[in-house]
């Protein structure tokens, strides 16, 4: 087991989803019981499922001296990263620790995948890029990161992570190893995924995607609904009212696609998560499950709580609110479990009807309002890349 680690205080964060820009429509959403999920209307030819879209991206205004990086990946970063102060937040810490000194760690599954695709549909008369997508730098997994260290104005690490549905969350862990390395004295992590062609008809081709939408946890549950989002959060040297305690990363490489059928790769790193935390699974208040509400992962998840959790615990699943938005998925319910902290919301499993039977009580439907002190955040992606962070809440400085 890991040893506990010295807390992080998280200086600002914010998501940007279906459900609206910033956290303020985030926590009603929470709090109505309201989905951001809608038909399918991306494409040309859009699958008969539900989505998460985030809306105004095409209407964006896109900052001329930014032309080489337009993509809907990027103006979704665009948008989140001008939500909530955020980057005013990163700007004062760039003041306070010098640009060198701040590391850049996002997390993304298909990046600016959508405009290569784009790009293909408009190859000229030899079977090349037409001028305006000759962007080589843009066509790349690292486009997001670059693209954001250029507006942020770092000169740090900067790194992309790409394990699928755990990747903004690895972020979390890799950030937490260069500050206490002592390489950097601040980190800016997150992620961004926006919907694309290769992402829809995938998930559609493996027969994980719902005709309706999602619902975690349910007894009909019958798959995923792909969604879209960034997030972003501050990390520091130090401690304040929201922290992050600890973090576990596992690779059980079971299947490139389900889940280990008891779990393991996922108790591995939430028994590593709680170790680094210094904490039990009975200090945990609430936990955000990974419960995209495909029949595997759910079975897999839930029988993990249920036999680790009390059954006061409060979990559940809030896919239901956004969709499942791949590498961006960990920073959203990241966002949601610090959230839970400063507010104490317990958010519900909205779309869910029934739980089902194999479940535990942990599992709500309906949201609840208690004091958070310790709060889990699951990520559980393909090929067995698990994620568990543990979030606590400090003490105001």
């Amino acid at each position: 087991m890991p040893s506990p680690i010295l807390p992080l205080q998280i200086s600002a964060f914010t998501a940007t989803s279906a459900v609206g820009v910033g956290k303020a429509p985030l926590l009603a959403a929470l709090e109505q019981g309201r989905s951001g999920l809608r038909a399918n209307d991306f494409g040309p030819a859009p699958l008969p499922t539900w989505i998460g879209r985030v809306d105004g991206l095409e209407e964006l205004q896109w900052p001329e001296t930014l032309a080489e990086w337009d993509c809907r990946n990027n103006r979704l970063a665009w948008l989140g990263l001008h939500a909530d102060g955020f980057i005013e937040a990163v700007a004062a810490a760039r003041a306070r620790h010098g640009a060198s000194r701040i590391a850049l760690i996002l997390g993304t599954s298909t990046a600016s995948i959508g405009e290569t695709e784009l790009a293909y549909t408009q190859l000229d008369e030899n079977g090349d890029f037409r001028p305006d997508q000759q962007r080589p730098r843009l066509h790349t997994p690292h486009s997001l990161a670059l693209f954001v260290q250029e507006v942020l104005q770092l000169e740090g690490p900067c790194e992309t992570i790409s394990t699928a549905c755990s990747s903004s969350a690895k972020a979390f862990a890799s950030a937490e190893r260069l500050i206490r390395l002592g390489l950097v004295d601040a980190a800016v992590v997150g992620g961004v995924d926006t919907l694309c062609g290769s992402v829809l008809f995938g998930f559609n081709s493996l027969e994980l995607v719902s005709p309706q939408p999602c619902r975690p946890f349910d007894a009909q549950r019958d798959g995923i609904s792909l969604g879209e989002a960034a997030g972003f959060a501050l990390l520091e040297r130090g401690t304040g009212p929201l922290q992050l305690l600890g973090y576990g990363e596992s690779s059980d490489a079971h299947h490139m696609s389900t889940p280990h059928p008891e779990g393991l790769g996922a108790e591995h790193a939430l028994d590593d998560a709680l170790a680094r935390a210094g904490l039990g699974t009975d200090a945990i208040d609430y936990i955000n499950m990974h419960g995209t509400a495909s029949t595997k992962n759910d079975e897999v998840e839930g029988g993990l709580v249920a036999r680790r959790f009390p059954a006061t615990t409060h979990a559940s699943s809030t896919k239901g609110f956004t969709g499942h938005t791949l590498g961006a998925a960990g920073i959203v319910e990241a966002v949601i479990s610090l959230l839970a902290i400063e507010t104490g919301l317990k958010p519900g499993t909205v779309n869910c009807q029934e739980i089902g039977a194999d479940f535990g009580p942990q599992i709500r439907i309906e949201p609840a309002r208690g004091e958070v002190k310790y709060a889990l955040s699951n990520s559980f992606g393909f090929g067995g890349n698990n994620c568990a962070l543990v979030f606590g809440k400090g003490v105001a400085v």
